[in-house]
């Protein structure tokens, strides 16, 4: 999977957030996912990767994405 469509999913469900992908192992699926939003404030870790999670269900459930490392924090 492509890291610009990673960044798509998540920049549409966080569209005022700071978004970054990197392709750790250059083989297209196992990422590092950066995101920095103000849907974080408030919401402790677990929820804050859910969100994340939830942004990228269809390639983490097709099996695209075999290794995804996430980090979130609020920009607020």
């Amino acid at each position: 999977m492509a890291v610009d469509t990673l960044r798509g999913l998540l920049e549409q469900a966080f569209p005022s957030g700071n978004v970054d992908v990197i392709d750790r192992t250059g083989g297209g699926d196992h990422f590092h996912v950066t995101v920095v939003s103000g849907r974080f404030a408030g919401l402790g870790l677990v929820d804050q990767h859910r969100l994340v999670y939830d942004a990228l269900a269809e390639p983490l459930a097709d099996g695209t994405i075999h290794e995804l490392r996430i980090s979130t924090r609020s920009d607020t």
